[in-house]
């Protein structure tokens, strides 16, 4: 956190009208807002040391749009989680989001108590990882081909540096240190999300979000080794990191087969 007790927000919207009543309204929760009505001058802010504990990231903006922010941001080592806040309700804009690195994808529409729910989660999560007691974390986990770097987030396949997104490594490494442990898509979600965060499309419409989680993931394993295929599926439950040994090869999986819609919402693949 940046203060003890108060969480600061970036709040970068072109909507003047918008942003002022969002502002006013955390400021009402007890948040301190820094509020910027385009990209450029965020990206400033943050190049001269300013610091937040999450951005409220708007899609659609003047020259730089928010999706172009994001990937600055993440190119330049900046990791501050980020929500968009956007009208685009289009599921290939919250794919583009998270696989951009975006923790959440919450449309204007919804009510404020479900944004406040979403920030403390993803606050909460952030801010419990760093107070957990315990030994010092060792700086390089090794299984197999692979390598996790985790004092950088960095992934390596046979010597081959595997382009993920911090959230993309965070799941690999919640697999990869617990290998053939089936790890369930409920658990993969959590660890996205945070605990606790209540998805769409009935009781189990978060397995769509985690399947094209998993799909990108092997897309970039498999661009530098055709024949990867180490995490393996569970139908109905899950994944896990076997040895790649169980005979499919790279072969078709659940998450690699578009999903149908069944009264607008995406249909379970199992």
């Amino acid at each position: 956190m940046t203060n003890a007790g108060i969480a600061r927000v970036a709040l970068v919207d072109d909507d003047d009208l918008f942003r002022e009543s969002l502002g006013l309204n955390l400021a009402d929760e007890g948040y301190e807002v820094v509020s910027f009505n385009r990209g450029e001058p965020a990206l400033d802010f943050f190049a001269e040391g300013g610091q937040v504990d999450i951005v409220l990231l708007d899609w659609r903006m003047p020259k730089l749009d928010g999706i172009d922010v994001l990937r600055q941001m993440r190119a330049r080592g900046i990791d501050v989680p980020v929500i968009f806040l956007t009208v685009l309700s289009d599921q290939i804009y919250e794919e583009a989001a998270l696989s951009g690195g975006a923790l959440d994808f919450v449309e204007k529409s919804r009510s404020l108590s479900i944004l406040l729910k979403r920030m403390r989660l993803i606050i909460d999560g952030i801010k419990g990882s760093t107070e957990e007691g315990g030994e010092q974390a060792q700086p390089v986990y090794a299984l197999g081909k692979l390598e996790l770097r985790l004092d950088n987030s960095r992934a390596l396949w046979d010597g081959k540096r595997i382009d993920l997104t911090l959230t993309e490594f965070n799941i690999v490494k919640l697999m990869a240190t617990r290998p053939d442990e089936d790890v369930s898509y409920r658990e993969i979600y959590d660890l996205v999300h945070g605990k606790g965060f209540v998805a769409g499309y009935g009781p189990s419409g978060y397995r769509a979000n985690v399947r094209a989680f998993i799909k990108r993931i092997r897309q970039k394993f498999r661009a530098v080794d055709g024949q990867f295929d180490c995490i393996e599926n569970y139908p109905g439950f899950g994944y896990r990191w076997g040895d790649g040994t169980n005979g499919e090869g790279a072969g078709v999986h659940e998450e690699d087969v578009d999903v149908g819609m069944v009264n607008g919402a995406p249909a379970a693949a199992e």
